[in-house]
């Protein structure tokens, strides 16, 4: 049996990169700094995995990493033992010095796990078995009210569900959160029976941690086999699932003042229309793939070509928009009113698109009525909403109509690309 050896990781990556390492019938061992050395010569691993962190000196190779270095090199039963490292950005000067060491991999938190579990694998002599469904999971937090929001989109990956319950649970420590707040959204998925057990891992892992009580959970979701999956577990007794967001916001929110409504628009303000962003210095593990994240360059230099349609009637918005893709190489039409888009795209089917920037207030059709009209076609584009409307009501009405993300005018062109790529790669798996 192979055995690894983690030294002194936080306990999220500890403990998330033991468990899989486990499942796949690997030995781990853990150590701190301090008896790092002393462990290694005792349980002789195949691989080291050693977590660095920043320092107030700037460099993150402090005394006792160098010491074990040391020590390492100079016992004959280890010294080619190989070592991967988890840290903060470091220049390309700094990682080639520590080759000399059995340095073999460096990865740049947040780690994309994927491509971490890949490496492990391979210089394990062997294959991790990876889920790879496509699967965005993101998590938010209003910490004014002790709410953490998590998005489920695209479809349920494993990987990723499992990883949940160790963020769920730094996010809580972090923040020191007393009473936990859990609104799961989950809108866009589409289930079938097959998905059941991995609902019940997902909530499971939601309720992992004990300071997350059942009646604090809400969960946002259109597909019935949700709800007859808690109604079925006596263990999910006091989960609440709607298919109104601004339901569970009322329920769970705790105002600020007796102004009624100033409080959840502000949640949902911070936390649906803000874009989705993993915080780079305390997160050890990415909830993404590393193919989720591509960039609009990436794309541009692999000859893709990027269709967009801009539904606005302000020319002025559209002209940034078309100016804003092209920079990409995206082929981009632009439709000055609502009714147009329909006729010429929903309805005739004649053209198809990556993705569809729509505006909320448009005279001849506004954009509600725009998505109901995609809707009734079946016509699954993914779209961002890009309007001046901040009303609670109206970004609800968006959301729960099939919109992927709500964006507040006015905005850099550059910044919508970026949302476009977010959402599109989201769904990328290769």
């Amino acid at each position: 049996m192979a055995k690894v050896l983690i030294i002194d990781a936080a306990p999220m990556l500890r403990d998330f990169v033991k468990e899989k390492l486990s499942s796949e019938r690997v030995e781990v061992e853990t150590a701190t700094n301090r008896d790092a050395y002393t462990k290694m010569i005792n349980t002789l691993p195949d691989l080291i995995i050693l977590n660095i962190d920043k320092h107030s000196s700037g460099n993150p190779i402090n005394e006792n990493i160098v010491d074990f270095f040391q020590k390492k090199s100079r016992d004959p039963n280890s010294k080619t033992t190989p070592i991967i490292i988890t840290g903060p950005n470091l220049s390309t000067e700094a990682v080639a010095k520590l080759v000399q060491f059995g340095v073999i991999k460096y990865f740049k938190k947040p780690i994309k796990f994927d491509v971490f579990f890949d490496a492990i694998g391979k210089q394990l002599n062997g294959i991790f078995s990876i889920d790879t469904t496509p699967c965005v999971l993101d998590l938010h937090l209003n910490d004014n009210n002790n709410v953490i929001f998590i998005e489920v989109a695209m479809g349920l990956n494993r990987e990723k569900i499992s990883l949940l319950k160790y963020k769920i649970s730094e996010l809580i420590n972090a923040n020191d959160l007393s009473y936990p707040k859990v609104i799961l959204m989950m809108t866009s998925l589409s289930l079938s029976f097959v998905d059941g057990m991995n609902l019940e891992l997902l909530f499971n892992n939601i309720l992992a941690d004990n300071r997350i009580s059942r009646k604090n959970v809400k969960v946002l979701s259109l597909d019935s086999i949700v709800s007859e999956l808690i109604e079925g577990h006596p263990e999910y007794e006091g989960i609440e699932v709607t298919k109104d967001l601004s339901t569970i916001l009322n329920s769970i929110v705790t105002p600020k003042n007796s102004s009624s409504g100033a409080n959840v628009a502000d949640v949902i303000s911070d936390n649906i229309l803000t874009a989705t962003a993993e915080t780079q210095d305390s997160e050890s593990m990415g909830m993404r793939f590393a193919t989720d994240t591509e960039t609009a360059e990436e794309l541009k230099s692999e000859g893709t070509t990027l269709r967009v349609a801009a539904v606005d009637d302000d020319q002025i918005v559209r002209a940034l928009i078309h100016k804003a893709f092209l920079s990409i190489g995206a082929e981009t039409d632009l439709f000055a009113s609502g009714r147009e888009f329909v006729e010429k795209v929903v309805e005739k089917k004649e053209k198809h698109y990556d993705i569809i920037i729509l505006d909320i207030f448009m005279n001849d059709m506004n954009g509600f009525e725009v998505l109901i009209k995609l809707k009734e076609n079946t016509i699954a584009t993914p779209v961002i909403v890009y309007s001046q409307a901040i009303k609670r009501d109206m970004i609800v009405k968006s959301l729960s109509l099939g919109a992927r993300s709500y964006v507040l005018k006015p905005q850099k062109p550059e910044n919508i690309v970026k949302k476009a790529m977010e959402v599109l790669n989201a769904g990328k798996t290769e």
